[in-house]
């Protein structure tokens, strides 16, 4: 899969520490996802990494392949599971 960042994209993966490497695995094996019209949400909790929190990656697919239109970790009153 070819995987395209936009500029928003990468100026947040260079202020979060989040990594290509992050992107690819919410990408391939979500905890929860989304579908937006054309676009599709992910989040992928990396215990070890983002204070447990999970990456929230927003993309769209396309003919060329995959277009990252954000990234960020997500923060804690997002993500609580309820009782």
């Amino acid at each position: 899969m070819k995987l395209r960042l936009s500029r928003h994209a990468k100026n947040n993966m260079r202020l979060y520490g989040i990594t290509q490497e992050h992107i690819r695995k919410a990408i391939e094996s979500p905890d929860k996802s989304i579908v937006e019209g054309e676009r599709q949400t992910v989040m992928k909790a990396f215990p070890k990494r983002f204070s447990g929190f999970p990456v929230k990656v927003v993309f769209v697919k396309d003919n060329g392949g995959i277009l990252v239109v954000t990234a960020y970790p997500l923060r804690a009153k997002y993500w609580r599971k309820r009782k």
